[in-house]
């Protein structure tokens, strides 16, 4: 694979993903400013589950035929039809799950009934969000970008219109029916998604039918790099989804109301996470031009070459992480008032921000070992990380330190995965060069 189409794949990328980064901060500002902090804190409660059952609808199919397409050894239209029985079946018993399961969810788990109601239209949105990433993955292989970026841009601004629009009318009814609103907004921006993206399929790609059936070889190549590529993917969201469960039971239980609860939580989710994850628009634009492009040269055994990828993916990673994470300790008040109007949250950044200068380099590591087929290494890694973080949670959280124990425990998951994960590259690829980043 030529090394111009990586650059100009990483460039599209990366300037696709500073617009579509824009607008999510947009987004958030705008629901974020409509519901205010207890909104917003009742909707991050919910987010952490509605990540989870992203990963078991998606299935790891994205990047399986992601990897799959970029090696050109196939037919891309069946392979991609295969994909679709799949995810139709995965849906269903989802769906079916949270039409039982969803209030016991809400009241027992989250202690929070306000999310029910939520939790029910995620069922409606998993479909859209599954159909949409099995096309992404073709373009992704195909080295495609375009689409991709083209895709995002426009499924986030019909999000934001759907918003404005929306929000003022459903608060009407309570905030309970707000947060099922901002959920069901999903399917408008991938339905959008999911049109612009067959405007881009070739002419000789139309699904027919008689294509949407299984079959035996696909599917089994298939299912080799998505289940242990989700197995990592859904014990990172299962991490997620037992922390606002462990945080209410433990905070309730030593002291803390459940109103606190609610507002810093969604402080730190709502406010701190996505203002100090910004730079990382840059390093998942490096790490997602890097899967098909690293997975082509090793499959062809151009091993010098991936090597040199991988070692350019870090370098840019940090070239864009230190001066943001300067600029996130020095001025965090200032970025917050500019963002979302307030200055919650500013110990807060300046403890996680330097943290996260790790997480920057994280991506092309984790990326890297999916395109060499290291995908249980990378599941062990995220397997232990998120029993280190749900033990960090709990026992933090006895000390009576509020949400502090969160940004300890988030700091302890993001160290400890990206060492795991430059330990397992410099492992696979005795690369003496990331000797210098490691130490």
């Amino acid at each position: 694979m030529k090394k111009s189409k990586f650059v100009k794949s990483t460039l599209i990328l990366i300037v696709g993903g500073f617009i579509t980064k824009i607008l999510g901060m947009v987004i958030k500002i705008i629901m974020t400013r409509l519901v205010g902090t207890e909104g917003i804190g009742i909707y991050m409660i919910l987010s952490p589950t509605f990540m989870l059952l992203i990963a078991l609808a998606q299935l790891g199919l994205p990047i399986a035929i992601s990897k799959l397409v970029s090696e050109d050894k196939r037919n891309n239209k069946v392979l991609v039809a295969s994909a679709f029985p799949i995810t139709i079946v995965v849906n269903i018993l989802i769906i079916i799950f949270l039409f039982i399961f969803g209030k016991t969810l809400a009241n027992n788990l989250l202690h929070e009934p306000r999310v029910y109601l939520g939790i029910l239209s995620i069922g409606f949105v998993l479909p859209f969000i599954s159909i949409s990433s099995i096309i992404r993955g073709y373009f992704f292989g195909k080295q495609k970008m375009f689409p991709h970026v083209i895709s995002n841009i426009s499924e986030d601004i019909v999000r934001l219109i759907v918003l404005i629009v929306g929000i003022p009318i459903f608060l009407k009814y309570g905030i309970e029916v707000t947060i099922m609103f901002i959920v069901l907004s999903n399917i408008a921006s991938e339905l959008t998604s999911i049109i612009i993206f067959f405007f881009f399929l070739p002419k000789k790609f139309k699904i027919r039918k008689e294509d949407i059936k299984p079959n035996k070889d696909n599917l089994r190549e298939i299912l080799s790099i998505s289940l242990p590529t989700t197995s990592s993917r859904i014990i990172g969201s299962i991490g997620y989804f037992l922390e606002p469960i462990i945080l209410s039971f433990t905070l309730l239980l030593v002291g803390y109301s459940n109103d606190f609860i609610v507002n810093e939580y969604g402080v730190i989710n709502g406010y701190v996470m996505p203002l100090v994850l910004i730079p990382s628009f840059f390093t998942m634009a490096i790490s997602q031009a890097l899967i098909p492009t690293l997975s082509y040269s090793y499959s062809n055994k151009q091993y010098d070459y991936s090597k040199k990828k991988i070692k350019q993916a870090i370098l840019f990673s940090l070239i864009i992480g230190i001066p943001s994470t300067i600029i996130l300790v020095l001025f965090p008040s200032l970025l917050l008032k500019i963002v979302y109007n307030t200055t919650s949250g500013v110990n807060y950044i300046k403890v996680i921000a330097p943290i996260c200068l790790f997480h920057y380099i994280q991506a092309p590591l984790s990326s890297s070992l999916q395109a060499i087929g290291k995908v249980k290494q990378a599941m062990y890694g995220t397997l232990i990380a998120m029993f280190l973080r749900t033990l960090a949670l709990f026992v933090f959280s006895l000390f009576k330190i509020g949400m502090w124990s969160l940004i300890i425990a988030t700091s302890i998951n993001i160290l400890f995965v990206t060492f795991y994960d430059m330990y397992n590259v410099k492992k696979a690829f005795q690369m003496p060069a990331l000797n210098s980043i490691h130490s």
